[in-house]
């Protein structure tokens, strides 16, 4: 690939900062080709995409998360399945909770599901145990 730029290059030319850049390709939202010694290059096409990717954020006040979210909705079937069946769902009280303690049946849940996070985020990970 001979008309290509490096990624600082790029950088420059597309106001994305290296460090993004490669968030960017590392989220699948775009893959650079690469040089015969591993570095990456961007050329037209890859300009092109991340032109109209800064376009999409703008017109559509988006942040590069929301992109990579709508890309692992197109891949993940049962992720998109998941996600429309949540927006299809209605709330429903459980057959087994009378309706005075509804409200306090889905605190005490809410309670327990934020311990279970704080728990996963404070065990170490695997690489920290080894």
């Amino acid at each position: 690939m001979t008309d290509a730029l490096t990624i600082h290059e790029a950088a420059e030319t597309t106001g994305w900062s290296p460090r993004m850049l490669r968030y960017i390709e590392r989220n699948g939202l775009i893959e650079p080709q690469r040089s015969a010694a591993g570095y990456r290059l961007y050329g037209a096409a890859e300009l092109q995409r991340l032109r109209t990717l800064k376009e999409l954020l703008g017109d559509y006040d988006l942040g590069l998360g929301d992109i990579g979210f709508a890309l692992r909705l197109r891949r993940d079937s049962s992720l998109r399945d998941a996600v429309d069946a949540w927006f299809e769902a209605k709330p429903e009280r459980p057959d087994d909770v009378p309706a005075a303690n509804w409200l306090t049946f889905e605190q005490e849940k809410h309670s327990k599901l934020l311990e279970a996070v704080r728990a996963r985020q404070t065990q170490p990970t695997p690489t920290e145990t080894a």
